[in-house]
């Protein structure tokens, strides 16, 4: 009989904690004895989810940190605000996502999907490398989806959807932007302790979608009878985060705890490579 995992002594960041997939797996490192670390925008639903851990977990550690992951100086706060508080980091969970029917724009000027799904996270994680790195042996996961394989090609031809939007496209290349991203920080990570992978957590049944209107509301509404729960959806972030049999993994891609094979344009390391200098130029990370 396998013993449980343990991640006792353990601290774990999770963007995205308010709810669904990132609740879920919060609340299942919690069970293993990790410090958890929620990062929410909104400072009433982080307290919920708090409350929620709480519940679901006797004695466990957790704090929050709030952000707004559309804004790049949010994203520099948090890690300001984390570094801080903590002197290591075993788990950097990339979960926060956003899907919109609608072009919208950042305090940046960025696109927010980009902004929101890409740029933070990349920035964030090569914010707190360094404290990573010196907690290794440590990993990094970042939330994708097989959404991805409908982006034939990183559009770096209009990276911030300025002549023409198509919601679904948009959220599908920025699915593709972090397998990319993976990709160039795995390769980047070689001869360290830290890890680095991607997930597609599956067809959710969480809140994510219903921020949109029109068109995506509805399919949110009508494929939900036959989505996964959160729990389900939680399980390949969870298997990541914690397993010792990915202890050596990096640069990959997950579905149901196995590897497999992203699409084409995702397995691209040129443009991984040229994704990763247009992000550091966007956000004023050092190449």
């Amino acid at each position: 009989m396998r013993a449980e995992t343990r991640l006792d002594g353990k601290v774990c960041l999770i963007t995205g904690a308010t709810g669904g997939i990132g609740l879920e797996t919060a609340k299942a490192l919690g069970r293993m004895g990790a410090t958890l670390v929620l990062v929410g925008r909104d400072s009433a639903r982080t307290q919920a989810a708090v409350d929620a851990v709480k519940q679901a977990v006797a004695g466990v550690q957790v704090d929050t940190l709030r952000a707004d992951l559309s804004s790049m100086q949010s994203v520099r706060t948090l890690a300001e605000d984390f570094r801080a508080r903590y002197s290591r980091l075993d788990v950097l969970l990339n979960n926060a996502g956003l899907i919109i029917d609608r072009r919208k724009t950042t305090v940046d000027g960025f696109e927010a999907t980009l902004a929101t799904n890409h740029l933070a996270p990349f920035l964030l994680t090569n914010l707190l490398l360094d404290t990573l790195k010196a907690s290794g042996p440590a990993r990094v996961i970042n939330v994708s989806s097989d959404a991805h394989r409908v982006a034939r090609r990183f559009n770096f031809d209009d990276l911030q959807s300025e002549r023409g939007y198509d919601g679904f496209l948009v959220y599908a290349n920025s699915k593709l932007a972090n397998i990319l991203f993976t990709r160039a920080l795995a390769k980047r990570l070689q001869g360290t302790a830290v890890t680095t992978n991607a997930v597609h957590p599956g067809v959710v049944r969480t809140g994510f979608g219903h921020n949109t209107e029109g068109f995506f509301r509805w399919i949110v509404k009508l494929g939900a009878p036959f989505m996964l729960s959160a729990e389900g959806g939680a399980k390949t972030s969870i298997y990541l985060a914690s397993s010792p049999e990915v202890k050596d993994v990096s640069g990959q891609y997950f579905i149901r705890r196995r590897q497999r094979k992203p699409s084409a344009a995702a397995r691209d390391d040129a443009a991984a490579e040229r994704l990763w200098q247009e992000s550091a130029r966007l956000t004023g990370v050092t190449p």
